[in-house]
């Protein structure tokens, strides 16, 4: 049984990874603290969770777990995740990993020094429909070009955090990732970034070559008409086209009919923790610790992913 202490019961923590670890029989949440005593009652009520506090140290001296799970804005991470990585804690934060490529660096290069287990969640390349979706491409050949699409209707809205960070390193670095994770090792980046009706950056685009050979596209636009995160993966006479948190589309050899893949259906689950792959993303970390195994989308290498960002931002055209 691997026992968790979790810092932060908000809106994301109780959407996703509260619901996922109750269902992970392997795993035991032993422990939650938040500084909003409200919330941090609700959640405990919730999950039937005795032992709570606002003082994460305080936590993490009494109930000493096995791994624990940092989830909170992005500007507020560093200071904890440097706590719990020198206390030898293994360590599961969201994305993105700190605010900066630093400080990202400064995690991965201690935790390694620690010996200590981390993951960052980019739950997106645990997301059942996508996994499907690569491994059928792969199933014929090589993958030849990938394009993940992320849009939003932000119009008139103020920059995320009020500008403790900005959108791409924030929010579109799930597709950045996802590029990464079905194109392999970067090679080239050209792009163009942009900010309009908004005194911030708002729109990215990029071409990515990635060492395989491959093709990545990445296509952001926060200034759009409504919420679409899709990705296409294209393969010798196969293109998949996923939206992961409901159905999937696949083509092959020129035939007009396509195959579909429902969500629902094929992970037998409802939730948007089920079908969207954060379910399986915390399966994946509980896995490591009770093996000892280094999880897939560790800190080191979420540092390949925050330096595909700075790329983006300093190869623009």
């Amino acid at each position: 049984m691997v026992k968790v202490c979790i810092i932060g019961a908000g809106g994301m923590a109780n959407l996703v990874h509260y619901p996922s670890l109750s269902k992970i029989e392997n795993a035991e949440i032993i422990g939650i603290c938040d500084l909003n005593e409200e919330r941090l009652r609700k959640t405990s009520e919730k999950y039937k969770i005795s032992n709570v506090y606002t003082d994460y140290k305080k936590m993490l001296e009494e109930k000493s777990p096995d791994a624990i799970y940092i989830i909170m804005p992005p500007h507020h991470l560093f200071d904890i995740v440097i706590h719990c990585l020198n206390k030898c804690l293994n360590v599961f934060i969201e994305k993105p990993p700190g605010i900066t490529l630093e400080q990202t660096k400064q995690m991965a290069k201690l935790a390694e020094k620690k010996g200590v287990l981390t993951m960052v969640g980019f739950q997106r390349r645990f997301a059942p429909l996508i996994v499907e979706g690569k491994k059928r491409i792969e199933e014929k050949g090589e993958v030849i070009l990938t394009q993940a699409n992320f849009f939003k209707n932000y119009l008139g809205q103020p920059p995320y955090y009020n500008g403790a960070i900005d959108i791409l390193t924030c929010d579109v670095i799930h597709s950045v990732d996802l590029l990464r994770y079905i194109g392999g090792d970067v090679k080239k980046v050209k792009s163009i970034v942009k900010g309009l009706f908004a005194d911030y950056n708002n729109i990215f685009c990029s071409l990515i070559e990635f060492s395989s050979g491959a093709i990545g596209i990445l296509s952001a636009n926060w200034t759009s008409g409504k919420r679409v995160f899709s990705l296409e993966i294209h393969g010798k006479g196969i293109v998949v086209f996923v939206d992961p948190e409901n159905q999937a589309m696949i083509y092959s050899d020129g035939k007009e009919e396509g195959e579909s893949i429902d969500a629902k259906e094929f992970t037998g689950g409802k939730e948007l923790f089920e079908i969207a792959g954060f379910l399986d993303e915390n399966k994946h970390f509980i896995e490591c610790i009770e093996k000892k195994k280094l999880p897939e989308t560790n800190f080191y290498d979420a540092v390949k992913t925050m330096e595909l960002v700075e790329n983006i931002y300093k190869n623009t055209i």
